[in-house]
């Protein structure tokens, strides 16, 4: 019988797993030494949308139908109530968990940029929150999601031409329409959109759009012949 001989890095590797065990993103539970990022358990309750594929509109396009011309739009993970996505998109909004964000980011990154019709996006920019909002919570979980969608892709990261000038509620217990209301006049757009031709705006969740459209509207207004396409983590 064969025998290996031992890998002083898999020693290594293997003792820093033992000192420092690393945490599924998902449901905290330890990895084992085989799995990255999200454990094997969580993997097999995410349910990709596999829109990359579609040849047909999809969900997320015809949200926007109707609405501010989009481009072209993503969504990742399809959200499912009581599954990881749910899990997931919880500790990425509330717990601080950004490495959530950098991790499907550079997975998003990676489908987005064999895609041709976004090949000509030319930065990335994330959905802004209101600084009073940013400030308590510590971060904008949608910054971390752009910047490494950006960086896979090899594009240019904006998070400073879009800002939220307007601290609307919460839209968790809104209907449409009700969400629609809450979302006019959010968002103050710099002149730094104009040198823009294709700009790409990330989000972590989309529910109704309304958002993104109130956020495209006022984008359109300050440089109407840009281009927006829309990604998002999960569409729910």
């Amino acid at each position: 019988m064969e025998i290996r001989p031992f890998s002083i890095r898999s020693i290594g590797h293997d003792l820093l797993h033992l000192l420092y065990p690393e945490k599924c993103l998902s449901c905290d539970t330890e990895l084992a030494i085989s799995e990255k990022n999200i454990c094997s358990l969580c993997n097999a309750q995410l349910t990709e949308s596999n829109y990359d594929l579609f040849q047909e509109a999809t969900q997320m396009d015809q949200l926007f139908w109707g609405r501010t011309p989009i481009e072209s739009t993503y969504a990742h993970l399809l959200f499912e109530k009581e599954k990881s996505s749910q899990s997931i998109l919880f500790s990425l909004k509330y717990r601080n968990a950004t490495a959530i964000g950098e991790y499907f980011g550079q997975i998003i990154g990676q489908r987005l940029k064999d895609l041709p019709k976004f090949n000509s996006v030319d930065a990335v920019i994330p959905v802004p929150l209101h600084p009073k909002k940013e400030f308590l919570r510590g971060y904008n979980q949608s910054d971390h999601l752009a910047r490494a969608i950006a960086s896979a892709m090899s594009t240019s990261y904006d998070k400073k031409t879009v800002r939220r000038i307007r601290h609307n509620e919460t839209q968790t217990r809104k209907n449409r329409f009700q969400r629609w209301d809450n979302v006019q006049g959010l968002f103050s757009i710099g002149s730094n959109i104009k040198k823009y031709k294709h700009i790409m705006l990330v989000d972590d969740v989309i529910t109704t759009g309304s958002t993104i459209d109130s956020l495209a509207t006022s984008i359109r207004k300050a440089h109407p012949n840009v281009k927006i396409s829309v990604v998002t983590l999960a569409i729910a």
